[in-house]
């Protein structure tokens, strides 16, 4: 059999789900190009931020793809022929396709905003995570008290489980160190005049009421003009504080205005009814300009409906159209609440909890089997064991 040669660029929930089904069809040999050794589950870095185990938010690829058909290569993909229908990685290894799946992911924007780069911290990568949990003990370590306000900027899911998160966790500290209680100023910032924005009103309103009973003050309709060591201009009123975590921003990834494609008003890829950029050259998930971009659920699903029609493509019959999803959203805010969204139907506190718990776990069997899916979600349930600058040994 002349097996087609998939290409695959992008180690995250689109990319790493087209590799694992591809590669039990023998009509394919599939190659994955990522620019990181481990798949990154972004939904709980906000945990790990906060006290949780890095293995809830990390998995090698290389034990994703463990005894499966799938050629790993770590690498950033710089350029894309068309014509010669190759990828050419920053290292100058060239990799050639018969059908190439991008799911890239998106990058960091700040906007141009004065200093945000430079003195805000970020919860998109585990780096990025481990640096804001050294800074939390560091901090009320060297101070003894906590900082003056404690600022997330982005009032979406990420901003919001992280300010949830930060309360107790900030608590949590404090006491393990023996650190006199005081009062902790949380401030979440959002330039919309709502919260989740994207999301029904009634429940922008349920999670903005919940954050402020948990003492959590918005900034809604109020936008960030800059940042330096010790402030933030929001609206031209100074916050002082030295810990200001930017959740806001994204922007496409840079691998498409380089290469050329078409891209949307919304800043997304031009896709057609096939999820197709260009012959044989398909975006999905967070890069791809449909309905429900720039989701989890939406990467896995559109990284099966491309599959599926590869693999008919594969048997001689015709592609499947592409019809977008509504995915379920879970959004936690705090310890053990959470607000669920399924299609007409809402959810909150304790349940929604348990349901978004239960959603990580069937989010990890979509990429481990369930023995392993089992064990990677339990340390959702744990925490690191000691203090990232003391290495002092506690538990909640």
């Amino acid at each position: 059999m002349n097996k087609k040669n998939i290409l695959i660029v992008g180690g995250g929930f689109g990319g790493v789900r087209s590799a694992l089904d591809l590669c039990k069809n023998d009509a394919f040999r599939v190659t994955l190009v990522s620019n990181h050794e481990t798949f990154r589950y972004y939904p709980s870095l906000y945990h790990t931020a906060t006290g949780g185990r890095q293995s809830e938010s990390s998995i090698p690829l290389k034990t994703v793809f463990k005894d499966k058909n799938i050629n790993l290569v770590i690498a950033n993909a710089d350029k894309l022929d068309h014509e010669s229908k190759r990828i050419t990685t920053s290292h100058g290894a060239a990799y050639d396709y018969d059908f190439l799946i991008l799911s890239l992911g998106v990058v960091t924007n700040y906007f141009n905003i004065k200093g945000l780069e430079e003195y805000s911290y970020g919860i998109k990568s585990l780096e990025e995570a481990e640096n804001l949990k050294h800074h939390l003990h560091q901090q009320l370590l060297d101070k003894r008290q906590p900082d003056l306000n404690y600022v997330v900027i982005g009032g979406g899911p990420t901003g919001i489980e992280l300010s949830g998160a930060l309360v107790e966790y900030l608590r949590h500290i404090m006491k393990n160190h023996n650190l006199r209680s005081r009062k902790i100023h949380i401030d979440l910032i959002e330039a919309a005049p709502r919260l989740v924005s994207r999301m029904p009103e009634t429940v922008s309103k349920r999670i903005a009421k919940h954050l402020k009973d948990m003492g959590i003050k918005l900034y809604l309709g109020q936008t960030v003009k800059g940042e330096t060591a010790d402030n933030l201009n929001v609206n031209g009123n100074l916050i002082s504080s030295h810990t200001v975590v930017w959740t806001a921003g994204v922007v496409n990834n840079p691998f498409f205005q380089n290469n050329q494609f078409n891209i949307s008003d919304h800043g997304k890829v031009s896709v057609d009814q096939y999820l197709q950029a260009a012959p044989d050259v398909f975006v999905i998930g967070d890069n791809a300009n449909t309905p429900f971009s720039g989701l989890a659920q939406t990467a896995i699903y559109d990284a099966d409906f491309v599959c599926q029609n590869l693999k008919r493509h594969s048997e001689g019959k015709m592609p499947k159209l592409y019809s977008p999803k509504e995915p379920i959203s879970a959004i936690p805010a705090g310890e053990h609440w959470a607000a669920i969204t399924w299609g007409k139907f809402q959810f909150y506190g304790w349940f929604g909890w348990a349901l978004r718990m239960l959603a990580d776990l069937v989010a990890f069997h979509d990429l481990e089997p369930w023995w392993s899916a089992t064990e990677q979600w339990m340390s959702e349930f744990g925490e690191q064991e000691e203090c990232p600058e003391c290495g002092k040994h506690f538990n909640r």
